[in-house]
């Protein structure tokens, strides 16, 4: 029998699903029928798949060794890297990062070390705030994504409680995103909203657009204002309503206004002769307009964070603006 003792950053979630991250080698199939046959148990007593746990519950775990049996992962590797991050905010929940256009946010075959997240990781290590081998389900974890190409402010949880609200209020669209982007062309009106449907499609790493709703297309809102205009290009402030993948330059391109340097759903060809080496779109200003109290996060709500203008690469075209 094995006893595991819940941590702050494991409280305020399903037993099944704590178990599922604390004991890998554990069949989900298994892990059921040993809650129904009382062979896990909380504080001693029988329980549900579903009981939310709370801090200081003792799970008992009556089932064979070999379950808790893992892979062993390569820790020494946060120490190892000298993490590179650009902090705009920190406190003890949060972190506000700027992701620099080429770097990636989390792991591929092909780069594990070398992402946003194992920086992170490596930094809260380093600073002693966090301790991998102490937690059972928790690791610090980006609340949001931007495109390995795209820049702006992501958002990094320091405590699981931290990420359960923060991926609660995206959810809940209580969060107003501002980009800057430099576009072909000249959008007329200078200020609008607008509307569509969008599809991914995941074979190609592309999305469709449609002004009309279809089957298996998501509602879109794009608002946008013309702030500076240089000979064929034109400087925008962007507001996405809705946060779908890609929605700015796919919705951009589709109205006739690709962004500059974006090869995906444009022709970038004379604009990497330019310079543009990645799409001119970055993700500056950040808002918490909460509608319901948040908890260990309420005290976010109503703030502004906002990137210094001198950071983002493509500006310089547009220095009046």
């Amino acid at each position: 029998m094995r006893s595991i003792t819940v941590g702050r950053n494991d409280a305020g979630q399903r037993l099944d699903k704590f178990l599922s991250k604390a004991v890998k080698g554990l069949p989900m199939s298994l892990l059921y029928k040993y809650i129904r046959t009382k062979k896990i148990k909380v504080n001693r007593a029988r329980t549900q798949q579903s009981y939310m746990l709370c801090e200081g519950d003792e799970i008992q775990l009556f089932i064979r060794e070999e379950f808790f049996a893992s892979p062993e992962t390569d820790q020494s590797a946060l120490f190892r890297i000298r993490p590179k991050l650009n902090i705009l905010y920190e406190d003890e929940q949060i972190l506000l990062l700027n992701k620099r256009p080429g770097v990636l946010v989390h792991e591929d075959t092909a780069a594990a070390e070398n992402t946003l997240i194992m920086h992170v990781k490596a930094y809260l290590a380093q600073k002693g705030e966090y301790d991998p081998e102490a937690e059972q389900s928790f690791a610090p974890a980006l609340c949001n994504r931007i495109d390995r190409n795209t820049g702006g402010i992501v958002i990094a949880a320091k405590t699981a409680e931290a990420l359960r609200i923060m991926n609660e209020k995206i959810r809940n669209d209580e969060l107003r995103k501002f980009y800057l982007c430099a576009v072909h062309g000249c959008p007329k009106p200078r200020r609008a909203t607008l509307t569509g449907w969008l599809k991914k499609n995941s074979d190609d790493n592309l999305v469709e657009i449609s002004d009309v709703r279809k089957p298996g297309f998501k509602e879109i809102i794009t608002k946008y204002r013309v702030l500076s205009e240089r000979e064929d290009k034109s400087l925008l402030e962007v507001e996405l309503v809705t946060g779908r993948t890609h929605q700015i330059r796919a919705h951009l391109a589709h109205v006739g206004h690709p962004l500059v340097g974006d090869g995906k759903y444009g022709v970038n060809r004379n604009d990497r002769e330019k310079g543009y080496k990645h799409q001119a779109l970055y993700a500056f200003r950040l808002e918490f307009a909460f509608r319901e109290d948040s908890g260990a996060l309420q005290y976010l709500n109503g703030r502004r964070f906002e990137l210094d203008r001198r950071e983002i690469w493509f500006l310089s075209e547009f220095e009046d603006a």
